[in-house]
């Protein structure tokens, strides 16, 4: 069993005159980055009640295990919050999304009618891409050159929490006796899930920004979608073959210990800057 895992008690405060795209030197980064914000007061709820449920239902036998995934629990309760606060600004920005959000509740909402199980196994793939997407955000932190601190922030903060208990919903859903097959399924659903929200928020907030037209906008998102997909297909393989654990990953070298920072007294993360 790896350390315990840190419990964070974090709280972002946004400036008045916060601009939704936080990043002006490749705006469509927020932009996407701000869609993904769009599922997470859904998706870590979902996953959140999913294994509060396993541990409910008696699926987690060892003591350690169970008190890994409690502060797992934890940790993503205050994702949930902190991009619940997030997602209001954005949609007082981008009335469309309030339609975004409802649909992924709708969407969300259905997911939750399956299975214990099914539901483990989501949580033990989201968490997969997630893991993906901190490897992906550390080889290319140079795109966040002149981006708005407290944004890059949260959303660094966000996936090197995701480094860091990477292994626990895969470790509870073994726990619970999920097989392989269940598990590469509903990481695949998980993908989709996250590519239909992805795309379906990035282009209202294109479409407000009056960049849905722009060439440039789209090839940017189009060869950062390309690009992610080179990364997550491999780790989506090699996390379907047997005998495989997360802690077979290589964490990325950035993220991993940009948490070693962290203030002890006020349990605050360390504010983002880029030389």
């Amino acid at each position: 069993m790896s350390e315990p895992l840190a419990v964070r008690r974090v709280r972002f405060e946004w400036p008045d005159d916060f601009e939704p795209v936080w990043t002006p030197r490749t705006p469509e980064l927020a932009i996407a980055a701000n869609s993904v914000s769009m599922l997470m007061p859904h998706a870590e709820p979902y996953v959140v009640a999913t294994t509060r449920a396993a541990l409910g239902e008696g699926l987690v036998a060892d003591p350690a295990l169970a008190s890994q995934a409690q502060a797992y629990l934890t940790q993503e309760a205050q994702h949930h919050a902190q991009h619940r606060r997030f997602n209001d600004l954005l949609i007082a920005r981008y009335p469309g999304l309030a339609t975004v959000d409802r649909g992924l509740a709708w969407m969300f909402a259905k997911l939750r009618k399956r299975s214990t199980r099914f539901g483990l196994a989501f949580a033990a793939g989201f968490e997969t891409i997630a893991f993906v997407s901190a490897r992906w955000v550390d080889k290319r932190m140079g795109l966040l050159r002149d981006a708005e601190p407290t944004a890059a922030t949260m959303f660094l903060w966000h996936l090197a929490e995701e480094v860091e208990h990477k292994r626990v919903a895969f470790d509870v859903y073994q726990a619970s006796g999920g097989g392989r097959v269940r598990y590469v399924w509903a990481m695949w659903i998980a993908a989709l899930v996250l590519s239909i929200g992805s795309l379906v928020g990035s282009v209202t907030m294109l479409w407000s920004e009056r960049r849905l037209f722009s060439p440039a906008a789209w090839f940017r998102l189009v060869s950062w979608s390309l690009s992610f997909v080179f990364v997550a297909l491999p780790v989506m393989v090699v996390s379907a073959l047997p005998g495989h654990h997360p802690d077979q990953l290589v964490d990325p070298a950035g993220l991993e210990h940009w948490l070693d920072h962290l203030d002890p007294e006020t349990s605050t993360v360390p504010a983002y800057a880029l030389p």
